[in-house]
């Protein structure tokens, strides 16, 4: 029974494939489904949302967003993953719901890379270290040394367990041998709005939110985490300037299809999907919300997504970050 079943599975899984490819010479002739799997209003929304409506307008057809919040992009993810690979329906995942997740979930409903397809890398979402303007350190140079003169003493907020934002302070912790307690919120507002309140001293925050509290003199940035300073902030050294051997991948927002989608579809709709991106438009809009284009290849998505696997695995390795 076990066998029959798991054959006639196999089956389906066959005839799909091989429906889609079939259907990939007029694709697309229906409605394309592009699931959001967080709340309505967010950064993941807006970048979306201004793709969706460019690729509705290139290609005739409706491209809908759903948005499909929660357990940090899990449920959203889950429908793509079990959706047929027909490029109908797709997700803007992140390296939360498509890399940390493989070493932090006990019970993950996918596989986080063998039911996927990378279709393009979108837009980068930086990472700033952030403190009260009353903090004794004016960049990161004179933040570690503080940290090493007063160990345990110092708490980081960042936007939940697993996040690219927590990873970050871990390496941090790991780099420069000091140590500090994590202490994880639902989404980086909480933090940020601790830190300016004085009641937690550190937090690491999407750089965005973060720029108009550093001009108005509430916050004090001392380090962008990505490798390299963002147009956005270019008076913000990269944390790696400051604190050698310090490299953290890029922050991502990124476009996902089914497991196993044919490559003509795959093609398609990321000639689409940079289309978009890369319009005057999109990328100036996307500037000023604190998102970067990337607008990559399916191929350069993947790699990626390797780097990224490979570095979380030590980082959390090596800090013990527990699965929940």
């Amino acid at each position: 029974m076990s066998m029959n079943r798991n054959a006639a599975l196999a089956l389906l899984g066959v005839m799909s494939l091989v429906a889609a490819t079939a259907g990939a010479q007029n694709f697309p002739e229906r409605a394309i489904r592009l699931v959001v799997p967080f709340p309505p209003g967010g950064s993941s929304d807006l970048l979306g949302r201004t793709v969706a409506q460019k690729m509705s307008e290139s290609i005739g057809r409706p491209v809908v967003v759903d948005n499909r919040g929660g357990a940090a992009g899990v449920v959203g993810s889950e429908m793509v993953a079990r959706a047929a690979p027909d490029g109908y329906t797709i997700v803007l995942g992140t390296a939360a719901s498509h890399v940390s997740v493989i070493f932090l979930s006990k019970v993950l409903p996918y596989d986080a890379v063998r039911d996927f397809t990378p279709i393009s890398a979108a837009a980068e979402s930086p990472l700033v270290l952030a403190v009260h303007p009353s903090f004794p350190a004016a960049n990161m140079r004179e933040f570690v040394e503080y940290a090493k003169k007063n160990p345990g003493k110092l708490s980081f907020g960042t936007s939940g367990n697993g996040s690219p934002h927590h990873l970050a302070g871990e390496l941090l912790k790991q780099v420069a041998g000091i140590d500090m307690t994590h202490v994880p919120y639902k989404g980086t507002a909480g933090a940020m709005q601790d830190v300016m309140g004085g009641q937690l001293p550190v937090a690491v925050i999407t750089l965005a939110p973060v720029l108009p509290q550093v001009r108005a003199g509430k916050l004090k940035a001392l380090g962008v985490v990505e490798a390299a300073r963002q147009p956005s902030a270019p008076d913000i050294p990269a944390i790696g300037e400051q604190v050698p051997g310090y490299a953290m991948p890029r922050t991502w927002l990124g476009f996902f299809g089914p497991g196993r989608m044919p490559e003509p579809i795959v093609a398609r709709l990321n000639a689409e999907i940079v289309k978009a991106l890369n319009a005057p438009d999109t990328r100036a809009k996307l500037d000023a919300a604190g998102l970067p284009v990337m607008a990559t290849s399916a191929a350069e998505f993947a790699a990626i997504i390797r780097e990224n696997i490979e570095v979380f695995r030590k980082i959390i390795t090596t800090a013990a970050i527990p699965a929940e």
